[in-house]
């Protein structure tokens, strides 16, 4: 009881050092026909911009996790981009490719929002010191890989960037390096009426794993089941 009070806890002051960023959708403008894929890792405080973004434009993404020392995704994005820098943005449907937090940032409200992009993450070097501190609040969780089996299919998450619950949900994953469909559902998301109808609730994080046919809620259960499903040696 008292690890799981300092996992949620701890979890709770990173999002309070982000002034929860990420928690309500704000202005969003055209809606991308292909998911757009980003390669980063959870304990990134330039990765941690990225994902702010995505919640705020209410945008799908496929992630591709890669925690230091990881086999599968890092080589990729060097082989891909020239560099192993994260975070690493790609989107299918203009054909750009871009590193550097603040570029992707920006790229994304220009092109999916109304091209203004929120004050909490357009402060310049005091948004990087608190996403810097955030990340420090987590001592690393979701920096390290753990190794694992990947899965056949990728799996699902239904989670927004500030809820401490789906930070932890989210670091089991890149952890393990399981690739994921992310589906934000910030408060004021056009997409929770449609999330409520197929989860029977508004709760997140909800994890879809089509491998296994498991669907559950519960952040300590989530990881949990990634561990016991996919860490090498269950």
């Amino acid at each position: 009881m008292l690890v799981r009070m300092l996992d949620v806890g701890t979890s709770l002051i990173s999002t309070i050092g982000r002034g929860a960023t990420g928690f309500q959708v704000g202005a969003i403008g055209e809606r991308p026909e292909k998911r757009l894929k980003l390669y980063e890792y959870e304990a990134c405080p330039f990765c941690r911009k990225v994902r702010e973004a995505l919640s705020i434009l209410d945008l799908e993404a496929e992630i591709y996790p890669c925690p230091r020392n990881a086999p599968r995704y890092r080589h990729q994005v060097e082989k891909r981009g020239g560099q192993m820098m994260f975070p690493y943005l790609v989107d299918p449907n203009s054909g750009e490719s871009l590193y550097e937090s603040d570029d992707i940032v920006r790229y994304l409200f220009d092109r999916y929002g109304d091209g203004g992009v929120p004050l909490g993450l357009s402060l310049g070097p005091l948004t990087d010191v608190s996403s810097f501190v955030a990340s420090a609040a987590r001592l690393g969780f979701g920096g390290l890989y753990k190794k694992s089996k990947p899965p056949k299919k990728m799996l699902e998450l239904y989670s927004f960037e500030a809820s401490p619950f789906c930070r932890i949900a989210r670091e089991a994953l890149c952890a393990l390096e399981i690739p994921y469909v992310l589906h934000n559902v910030a408060k004021g998301s056009p997409s929770r009426a449609a999330f409520v109808e197929r989860s029977g609730k508004m709760q997140v994080p909800f994890l879809i794993d089509p491998n296994t046919g498991v669907e559950m809620f519960e952040s300590a259960a989530i990881v949990d089941y990634l561990n016991r499903t996919y860490a090498a040696g269950g």
